[in-house]
């Protein structure tokens, strides 16, 4: 396979502290990082910022970590459209949205565009490719396809329904970006990167490991082996 799709660590924190200590653990290794945040109603668990007592405002601690990563929120949670002025202003450089989470998706694309910054669409498992519209490929940058059944958790199995969506999407739009999340390891990657996939997401197979270069060294190299 000539051609190398990029790996982005996911991180779950329960905590500030444990999200910007994840982010200087991967670094010096990747170029994007993806934080996970649940509000414990679209994901039945909660993450940072959520966790906290006041969790108005918060995304914009982001700010106050010194990093070389871009990051990306992908938002698992109910209304995003009442979060999502506080995620613009947070310094991501681009917002993930799951299609099944509001009835005004096309409204919070246009927002996160007129921001300046990206916007990409989430597709659970359960939900069919054909969900995405012509009007969606022709305004996001991004489509990610949840590859476990249950979202909000690590180490969860990879689920092989999701590679005939990734084959089907990229066969109608060659172009579009589509990147996998879930269940990805040494696998699993050569499997999603095989159907079609550009990014990779992984939470366990990096971060459950005590080598974190090791590690993303190994998911690359499974894709070409």
């Amino acid at each position: 396979m000539s051609f190398m799709p990029e790996i982005i660590p996911a991180i779950i924190a329960k905590d500030f502290g444990e999200l910007e200590k994840k982010i200087k653990l991967v670094e010096p290794y990747v170029s994007w990082v993806q934080l996970d945040v649940m509000d414990g109603k679209f994901a039945p668990e909660k993450s940072w910022p959520f966790v906290a007592a006041a969790p108005q405002g918060k995304p914009a601690e982001l700010k106050n970590i010194s990093t070389s990563l871009n990051l990306e929120a992908h938002l698992m949670v109910f209304e995003p459209e009442k979060e999502i002025d506080a995620w613009i202003n947070s310094g991501v450089k681009e917002i993930l949205i799951h299609i099944e989470s509001t009835k005004n998706l096309q409204e919070i694309i246009k927002k996160i565009k007129g921001a300046g910054l990206k916007a990409g669409v989430v597709l659970n498992l359960e939900t069919d490719v054909t969900k995405i519209e012509e009007t969606f490929i022709d305004s996001v940058d991004l489509v990610q396809f949840m590859a476990i059944a249950q979202i909000g958790y690590h180490g969860h199995p990879f689920d092989d329904k999701v590679i005939p969506k990734i084959i089907a999407l990229r066969q109608k739009y060659p172009n579009v970006k589509i990147a996998v999340d879930g269940g990805i390891n040494s696998e699993t990657a050569k499997k999603a990167a095989k159907a079609g996939a550009d990014i990779l997401v992984a939470g366990s197979a990096i971060f459950a490991e005590s080598n974190i270069e090791k590690a993303i060294n190994e998911l690359k190299q499974s894709i070409n082996n």
